[in-house]
């Protein structure tokens, strides 16, 4: 990287509990056990305020995970490619998964993970404690490829449109969702709610309402937002504006913090 040419400068806003903007420029290298030829940054995390970990990780060729990720009896894990081909292994199966696929692991089930490209592929990584729900059965394996999924009308709005990645099903007590917008295309309003979001820019540039601060933000941009923390998004630029987030869901609110 060299010594800089310019002031140090960045484009990152750290409000921690409410929001986030982590822009790429600035993420480190963070040595996590399994993990080999791998570049792993964590992003979102319970010391930012959010109840989940999330990741962007550079596999380099060769790169893999062979001590697991995940397997905790009560840890759900889900990834995402963003770039390249990876193969993840569980105790059931192999998947390859290629640009746009994804595979959920549900509590107790551990995923091996393995770059199958000659150069480099990238992944978005995640994990939660899961929340059972009483009388509702277990959330199983699913694995998918967002493009083989239509985009639907978000809230009637033809320039905006959702994908979402898993069941709606009350086994599970989270999803992950692929929103696109069109050059020129918002949020119906802004929204205020109790659910918390870790998003990854897939492409495209935007303005983003964070706690009613308007911020600009890019591809590769990762954006945390904290529960009731007011957001909305304009998509401006030349491309589609997209990204993949997760969103807890089909639960009640708990009386502890």
């Amino acid at each position: 990287m060299g010594y800089p040419k310019d002031l140090l400068q960045s484009r990152s806003i750290i409000k921690h509990g409410l929001y986030a903007l982590i822009a790429p420029e600035g993420l480190v290298n963070n040595s996590v056990p399994g993990f080999e030829n791998c570049y792993v940054s964590i992003l979102g995390s319970p010391r930012l305020g959010a109840s989940f970990v999330d990741y962007i990780i550079t596999m380099y060729e060769g790169g893999k995970n062979t001590r697991g990720f995940g397997g905790e009896e009560d840890v759900e894990t889900f990834l995402y490619v963003v770039d390249g081909k990876v193969k993840v292994s569980t105790n059931e199966e192999d998947h390859t998964l290629t640009q746009g696929g994804y595979i959920y692991c549900p509590p107790g089930t551990k995923m091996f993970m393995e770059n199958l490209e000659k150069g480099d592929s990238k992944i978005f990584l995640y994990k939660q404690t899961y929340k059972p729900l009483e009388g509702v059965s277990k959330p199983w394996l699913v694995t998918g490829n967002a493009n083989d999924i239509p985009e639907v009308e978000y809230d009637g709005i033809k320039e905006m449109r959702i994908q979402d990645l898993l069941p709606t099903d009350f086994a599970f007590d989270m999803n992950f969702h692929i929103l696109t917008f069109d050059p020129g295309a918002c949020h119906p309003f802004i929204e205020t709610h109790v659910q918390e979001h870790g998003a990854y820019l897939l492409s495209g540039e935007g303005i983003y309402n964070l706690d009613n601060e308007w911020i600009p933000v890019k591809k590769n941009d990762y954006i945390f937002m904290g529960p009731y923390v007011q957001q909305a998004c304009y998509a401006v630029g030349r491309e589609k504006l997209s990204y993949v987030y997760s969103k807890d869901c089909n639960r009640d609110a708990d009386l502890k913090k």
